[in-house]
């Protein structure tokens, strides 16, 4: 450190260079021994205290591969490596050079992962650098600044031997100002899959390329006629827009050879988008979605990706198979949903796509099965279940064995390769970490198939969501996989059709080897006594609706939303949807109630009382039945009985009013209860109580009041009488006056004819003809001829 102190700032000259460089070698040989005792290929965690006694600098410069192509070279190819090296450390690096180093043959899939896991330790060997002419020089690295640099060097360079897998390694060997001689200050390591003569036999290779999103509709629809729909959320819109997760996994699948495993709520999700729809709003009311055009183009191009491809499609939903059987068989009607879920993913694929896709594969989280799972799996129709092989642990194989395996009952476990399916976790939005996953993947499909001359087909089941990174990893390294020369591109039907190897395990894992970290993320018991309770109230709404499809559909699409997969790790938000499913339900089966009543009172034996029914639902209601019952029958009765019972129809937006007959048998309160029942005898909403106040009409006030009624007839009688008698008395007199008047004229005028016709009665008579039986007697006396007095009246 002095003799670095006291030439800092200036160039040493070459002989002394040598003899520092010399004497950090001596120093250095006690440690150099110790080394060398170590196995060679030691384990990860034995490696960790000899990196600790390594120098201060050492590891202080950060290499990033950020491609390797091609990633599986053939013979007479280029390898090209590209990537950063970064000075982490104080000091500049200076001297500093970039080289390659070839490893050795790493037959082994465990190897391969212990690599990886070490990529970065500079503390372990790896091979003798190849030739200085291929390396890259800096003369100084800057502490803090990134250089890229690019390497290229012919395969036939590499001194590559018999096929298999190369541990492949870009170094940074320099100096520091306080240690002046070169050492190796950085390193990273990556694999070389080295097959340059197609195979006569090649392994099957089926990749599931998911097409799954989480839970964005509602259950909630317009009042329209069109029953606009009402998302969650507008972030749908985010994945299906250009650059967004879901438009490059459909961009990037299009070009490969694998099996679209797709959840049929992401399609009616899309679907729905193409048309009006509503996101929530500020406020009570909700905005309107404006991504019509992205959704029709996805669609457009998930249909054009899809075409001449296989497609799996899930249960509608992506239902969690394993939430299901640990914490919902014991909750009667469950398992109901995730048949209807299976029924309905056929149609919507179908409807959608135009295409026909499978539905007897079930996919558990992770792959993970144990016998409660499969017994779930299989009861809504699935017959293959694709699990993962870290479930199916073999014992004894030297080999990975094919994906099929039969586990009794006619159902086929599609056991999926876990180092592959697992490959592409993690954040892999740097360059170097996805170089990595890509050549790592390649690296052990090539391992796997080197093991055995057997003939296998093997499953690869990623993630359920890649990212747009992982995705784009994924394409990558699926596409250079497909171009190799010992794997070729299989369907997951026929991987699941392939002979079954005889020496893999058949026997299902059990219940206690399930692991515990997918426990404690499954949905609870409460998840799936929700949805029972939401779906019983459902079935009582439905039988009363015109059209019950109106809500039974929507309803029924949110139900199996709320047992999805997606909801793993998102309780809060699960429960929060879940509730807002059965309240906006509860809204809608109160819009169908009774009006209640006040008071009500009845003067009299009988009288009507009306109950009214009001719709406020978009449709009309039927099949109800109102009934009114008195609690009190010998006081009050409903139509001669405790009660009655009227059918009830009401048009939507409108009330009716349904009138009962009540007789009263006595004075006093009774109180009655209206409930409105459905046909098959269960109570619909809440009843209406209201008391009937009866003031009864007794005896002695009908007898009051028929004695005056008496009396004012007798009264009028009387009237009548005394005027019909005084009429008879006026026409008498007149009569007599006129007689008398005619005699004083006889008197007067002698000389006139003794003969004189009498006048004519109103019968045509005269006055002297002789009266006959039959002749009626008149009313009344012949009236006078002759003017009438002053003051006298004349009925005419």
């Amino acid at each position: 450190m002095a003799e670095a102190a006291d030439f800092q700032g200036t160039s040493p000259s070459p002989a002394r260079r040598w003899l520092r460089r010399t004497g950090a070698l001596l120093a250095g040989a006690p440690l150099l021994a110790g080394l060398l005792q170590l196995p060679a290929a030691s384990p990860a965690g034995a490696a960790a205290p000899e990196a600790s006694q390594a120098p201060a600098e050492t590891g202080s410069v950060a290499v990033s591969v950020n491609s390797l192509t091609p990633g599986a070279p053939a013979e007479g190819d280029t390898v090209t490596v590209s990537g950063t090296v970064t000075n982490k450390g104080r000091q500049p690096v200076t001297d500093a050079h970039v080289g390659l180093r070839v490893g050795p043959l790493l037959d082994t899939r465990s190897g391969i992962d212990r690599v990886a896991k070490n990529s970065d330790d500079v503390g372990s060997t790896v091979g003798p650098e190849i030739d200085e002419k291929y390396a890259k020089k800096f003369p100084e690295l800057t502490p803090g600044v990134s250089q890229p640099f690019t390497l290229s060097v012919p395969v036939d360079e590499l001194d590559l031997g018999r096929d298999g897998v190369y541990e492949l390694a870009v170094s940074l060997a320099g100096e520091t100002s306080s240690q002046p001689w070169e050492r190796t200050l950085g390193i990273q390591r990556t694999f070389l899959p080295w097959k340059p003569e197609a195979a006569g036999r090649k392994t099957k290779t089926a990749v599931m390329w998911p097409l799954i999103s989480t839970v964005h509709m509602t259950a909630e629809t317009g009042s329209d006629e069109q029953q606009t729909p009402v998302f969650r959320d507008d972030e749908l819109a985010e994945e299906i827009s250009p650059g967004g997760r879901l438009d490059r996994m459909v961009a990037l699948g299009k070009d490969l050879d694998v099996t679209w495993v797709i959840d049929p709520d992401l399609l009616a999700s899309v679907e729905a988008m193409t048309d009006r729809y509503e996101i929530p709003g500020e406020g009570e009311e909700n905005g309107v979605g404006s991504h019509q055009a992205v959704a029709k183009r996805w669609l457009t191009e998930v249909q054009q990706a899809v075409a001449d491809k296989e497609i799996v499609a899930l249960p509608f939903g992506d239902p969690d198979l394993a939430s299901l059987a640990h914490n919902g068989t014991s909750v009667t009607g469950s398992l109901s949903h995730l048949k209807e879920a299976t029924d309905v993913a056929s149609r919507t694929v179908e409807s959608i796509l135009h295409v026909t896709p499978a539905t007897d594969f079930a996919w558990p989280v992770n792959g993970a099965v144990d016998p409660s799972v499969v017994r779930v799996a299989t009861s809504a129709g699935a017959d293959k279940v694709i699990a993962r092989s870290d479930t199916f642990e073999e014992t004894g194989l030297t080999y990975t064995t094919s994906a099929p395996r039969p586990i009794g009952g006619g159902t086929t476990a599609v056991v999926a390769d876990a180092r592959l399916s697992t490959a592409f976790q993690g954040d892999l939005t740097k360059a170097s970490s996805s170089a990595l996953a890509v050549q790592r993947f390649l690296a052990q499909s090539l391992t796997l198939d080197l093991q055995t001359d057997r003939q296998r087909s093997v499953v690869v089941a990623p993630q359920r969501t890649p990212s747009a990174s992982q995705a784009q990893t994924m394409a990558e390294a699926i596409g250079i996989l497909q171009d190799s020369t010992w794997t070729e591109a299989q369907n997951l039907t026929a991987a699941a059709g392939a002979e079954p190897d005889p020496a893999a395990t058949t026997e299902v894992p059990p219940a206690s080897s399930y692991p515990s970290s997918l426990r404690k993320r499954e949905l609870p018991k409460a998840t799936f006594e929700q949805i029972v309770r939401t779906q019983t109230k459902l079935d009582k709404f439905k039988v009363i609706l015109s059209d019950e499809s109106r809500v039974v559909t929507p309803f029924g699409r949110a139900l199996n939303r709320g047992m999805s997969v997606s909801w793993r790790g998102r309780q809060a938000e699960a429960a929060i949807y879940r509730s807002g499913v059965e309240s906006y339900l509860d809204g809608l089966i109160g819009r169908v109630r009774l009006i209640d009543k006040s008071e009500t009172k009845l003067s009299g034996r009988s009288a009507t009382i009306p109950v009214t029914v009001q719709n406020n639902l978009v449709q009309g209601v039927e099949h109800l039945v109102l009934r009114l019952t008195s609690t009190n029958p010998t006081r009050l009765e409903i139509d001669g009985a405790a009660f009655e019972e009227q059918p009830v129809s009401v048009s939507g937006g409108h009330s009716q009013s349904v009138k009962f007959t009540t007789s009263a048998n006595a004075n006093g309160r009774a109180t009655v209860v209206a409930q409105l029942y459905t046909q098959d005898g269960r109570k619909y909403g809440a009843p209406v109580t209201f008391d009937v106040k009866v003031t009864e009409i007794t005896a002695t006030v009908m007898l009051v009041i028929g004695g005056g009624v008496l009396m004012l007839v007798l009264a009028g009688f009387r009237m009548y009488t005394q005027r019909k008698r005084a009429v008879a008395r006026e026409t008498g007199e007149q009569a007599q006056e006129q007689q008398a008047g005619e005699d004083r004229e006889g008197r007067e005028n002698p000389e006139a004819p003794a003969e004189r016709l009498p006048p004519e009665s109103s019968t045509g008579c005269r006055q002297d003809d002789p009266e006959q039986p039959s002749d009626p007697a008149p009313d009344t006396a012949p009236e006078s001829a002759g003017p009438s007095g002053t003051g006298e009246r004349v009925d005419r």
